[in-house]
Order: C-alpha cells, then structure tokens, then sequence
C-alpha cells in the first residue's frame, strides 16, 4: 500500500498516516440501535458479552486472510487490516478497562488515542497472520474476563477521560458494537 503521508502528520488538522480521525461519539449506541451496522444493544445480554465476543474472532481471521487485507477501499479510510489491528487493540484496551471496573467502582480510564496508536503500532504494515493470532488471543482474555462479570457487578462505574460514564452493563454493549461495526465496516 501507498501512502502520501510518509507516515507523519500532514498540514490538515489531525490527519495521520493518510486517515481522518473519527471524532464523532459513539456513546448512543448503548441505547438504540446503530443505522449503519444493525447493532441493537438492548439485545445484548450482558452477562453473553464474552460468548459475543469469541463469536466474532471466526470472522476476523476471515477478514485477515483476504487477498487485499492491505488495499484501502477510498483514501481517509482504513483497510481491512488496519480495522483488524484496531480491534485487537480494542480488545486489549477493554480487557484493561474492564479490570479497572471490577476492582474499583467509579474507576477512571486513561486516555486512548485510536489514531495515535494506529500510527505508533504500524497498523498498515502489519503482518496479517501475526494480527490473526494476536487478534485472537486479546479475543480471548477480554471475553474471558467478561465470563467473570457477576450479576451483582453490572451497575459498577468507569469514567473515560472526556467525561463519558458507563456501567459494566453499558460498557459491554458500547465494546460489543465497536466490534460488530468495524465488521460491518470491512464488509464481514
């Protein structure tokens, strides 16, 4: 793949390696319906989150094994191997803010720059089979610690750093759609 940026970012606020950072706020998605994906969260259960997860990793390895895993499909958007990666990351990062949860309620979440560890992390030139693998294996460890979620710990708190609240209840679905969408988004 061809990027003009040279990795680096360019004069337009916020573009890196080529791609426009999503700033919109997904938090609806905990309460109605996505338009663009189909994800409904009132259908999540939230003690299924880990089973949910482990459903979709089929799928991925899928999307890894693709011929064109690396091509971006219009310039500003990211391949299929770049979304993959993304939500490997994803997984770990909810792994981590999931832990956070159920030790501490009311737990603050550090930052997470998605568009900054795209670029940190190499996304775009990542090896698919190393992604498949770790892909799965963060899969793994979030869904298994979704297993361990009681029902007396879905109302406990975590708070990301713009201000956003979620209830390990609300966090499941908000997680769960991030990686439904971006299999919608690569066309699974």
């Amino acid at each position: 793949m061809t990027d003009d940026t040279g990795g680096r970012e360019t004069e337009r606020e916020g573009i890196r390696d080529g791609i426009v950072p999503d700033t919109k706020d997904w938090t609806w998605v905990i309460e109605r319906p996505c338009d663009e994906c189909g994800f409904d969260p009132t259908g999540v259960d939230p003690l299924a989150v880990g089973d949910a997860v482990r459903a979709t990793v089929p799928a991925w390895q899928g999307v890894l094994a693709r011929p064109e895993v690396r091509r971006r499909p219009a310039p500003g958007v990211w391949s299929p191997l770049e979304y993959a990666a993304h939500v490997r990351d994803v997984f770990r990062v909810f792994d981590e803010r999931l832990a956070l949860m159920l030790a501490t309620d009311g737990a603050a979440f550090p930052n997470w720059d998605q568009d900054a560890a795209a670029v940190a992390g190499g996304y775009a030139q990542a090896d698919p089979a190393v992604v498949a693998t770790e892909l799965a294996d963060a899969a793994g460890a979030v869904a298994d610690r979704f297993d361990t979620v009681r029902a007396d710990q879905l109302e406990r708190v975590g708070q990301r750093s713009n201000g956003s609240t979620f209830t390990v209840r609300t966090f499941g679905r908000y997680f769960l759609h991030d990686v439904v969408h971006h299999l919608h988004d690569v066309r699974a």
